[in-house]
């Protein structure tokens, strides 16, 4: 007896977020069928993952889409995001959504305005379908929450999607949505790229504008930005996301319109510095060091010279820096929200740990820790004087059991904090500059990696050339998409 045929993908679906915008604004496809293709899948696969959440009713998107082809028929076209279905991140504001931040706190909250990036995208004619899920206020990189409950790595369900853009990247991997928006402290938009098998780019500082938010001068670690499926798709929603708003006085001024044109560059002689372990400092689950090394080979192969680089900065000293940072930052924003007993009952313990962290710090350690941070910085612009770019594993492990809070062990050593984990990310959220993860390969295991590419402060453009010429020599995305999840 035969099996039954499986359903394939839906060829809207199917398409590259370029491609589905170019359809779109051709007339080939109308906002409506994209709609209709996407909702379907959407039914289909996220009961399995739950990376979108907070869904809105059926009907209100599909006469929004009709809306859409209304404005196309009588030649408006809005931006590149035109009619094409959009969940963002469950920390950015959109108005008349509920922007719960995966919290019990703020389970009912309805915002009244967009954050930036949400008016931009808007603007550009996306339809918000929903929310892409997020760990409780973003904390850890594995999302999980009281309100949503957990997402699921597309390509092996019992495993953890990463965080906290774990929804955003889940989606994209699972052809839930053609591109997305997410945010990054702690490397959030670049763990769960890598652990998703899709691309997450963190932008230099200023790049995309944070806000509007209460704090405009001291908040330079979380920024929010593009994730997509490719390259190409990357940069093209950096173009909508990013740009100066005089909202935000640290923003920078340069034209989003660069991100959209060809990514295509000679990377002949570009020089490349693999940081590896950081000289032993940092735990690697066995497979993960040898994935990025074979990646490191595919840039090889389009020219680029690839040297192994002990960085000349402590590792134990940077975490010091990190974790001042992370107190100021985190315990400072959420602080009056703990004085409330009935409110910190209903948080994660590591928000507390955070606010109590904070706590204990003097102005003078919070100064010492900004001027160690400025001497990473110059070390960096040391290593930029010998290297073009930088690499490094995007996580120290593979996806993990999604029932973990939090891997606790590395191959040998315990981890002390909630974050620990992924301490490989921290150096680059301090350094202030572009870096992008791409998919590295699967582990024995058939889980995904990640390689995070580092490009000098403002260097935005080149990361995604390299990126680009990187996913041209070899396309994970392509050859491994999970597509069990849309035939079983």
């Amino acid at each position: 007896m035969h099996a039954a045929p499986q359903p394939a993908l839906d060829d809207i679906v199917a398409m590259p977020a370029h491609a589905l915008s170019d359809a779109i604004r051709q007339r080939h496809v109308s906002c409506r069928e994209v709609m209709v293709a996407y909702l379907a899948h959407i039914d289909r696969v996220n009961p399995a993952v739950n990376a979108i959440v907070a869904r809105r009713d059926s009907d209100e998107l599909l006469r929004e889409a009709d809306d859409r082809d209304a404005e196309l028929a009588a030649g408006q076209w809005r931006g590149w995001l035109h009619g094409m279905p959009q969940a963002p991140k469950d920390l950015t504001a959109v108005r008349g959504m509920v922007t719960s931040m995966g919290s019990l706190v703020f389970k009912d909250q309805v915002t009244a305005h967009d954050s930036i990036i949400a008016g931009r995208m808007r603007a550009a004619g996306a339809v918000f379908i929903g929310r892409s899920n997020v760990p409780e206020f973003g904390l850890g990189s594995h999302t999980y929450n009281q309100v949503y409950g957990t997402t699921r790595n597309p390509y092996d369900l019992a495993r953890s999607a990463g965080g906290s853009s774990g929804g955003a990247a889940a989606a994209l991997a699972a052809r839930m949505l053609p591109v997305a928006d997410g945010s990054d402290f702690g490397g959030s938009l670049r763990n769960p790229a890598g652990f998703c098998n899709v691309y997450g780019f963190r932008p230099s500082a200023g790049r995309v504008p944070y806000g509007p938010a209460p704090e405009v001068f001291l908040k330079q670690l979380a920024y929010e930005g593009p994730m997509g499926r490719s390259p190409r798709d990357v940069a093209l929603m950096l173009s909508v996301l990013a740009g100066h708003d005089r909202r935000v006085p640290l923003s920078l001024t340069g034209d989003p319109a660069q991100f959209a044109q060809p990514l295509d560059a000679d990377l002949r002689g570009k020089r490349i510095g693999w940081l590896g372990d950081w000289g032993g400092h940092l735990p690697m689950e066995p497979g993960v060091l040898a994935l990025c090394e074979a990646a490191l080979e595919d840039l090889r192969a389009v020219g680029c010279e690839v040297d192994a680089h002990r960085v000349p900065f402590d590792g134990e000293r940077l975490w010091r820096i990190w974790l001042a940072h992370r107190h100021l930052m985190v315990g400072g924003q959420f602080q009056a929200l703990l004085q409330d007993p009935a409110k910190r009952a209903l948080v994660k313990p590591a928000l507390v740990w955070e606010v109590e962290g904070l706590s204990g710090m003097t102005a003078q350690q919070v100064y010492q820790a900004s001027t160690e941070r400025s001497a990473w910085y110059q070390t960096v612009l040391a290593m930029f004087d010998e290297f073009d770019y930088l690499a490094v594993p995007t996580a120290q492990v593979f996806p993990f059991d999604a029932e973990l809070d939090w891997p606790k062990r590395i191959a040998d050593r315990d981890m002390d904090t909630y974050h620990r984990w992924m301490e490989v990310v921290t150096p680059w959220t301090l350094s202030g500059c572009p870096v992008i993860s791409v998919p590295a390969g699967f582990g024995q295991a058939g889980l995904p990696a990640g390689l995070q590419l580092i490009g000098p402060p403002q260097g935005d453009l080149d990361v995604l050339r390299l990126a680009h010429a990187y996913g041209q020599a070899r396309d994970w995305v392509s050859a491994r998409p999970p597509a069990a999840l849309w035939a079983g």
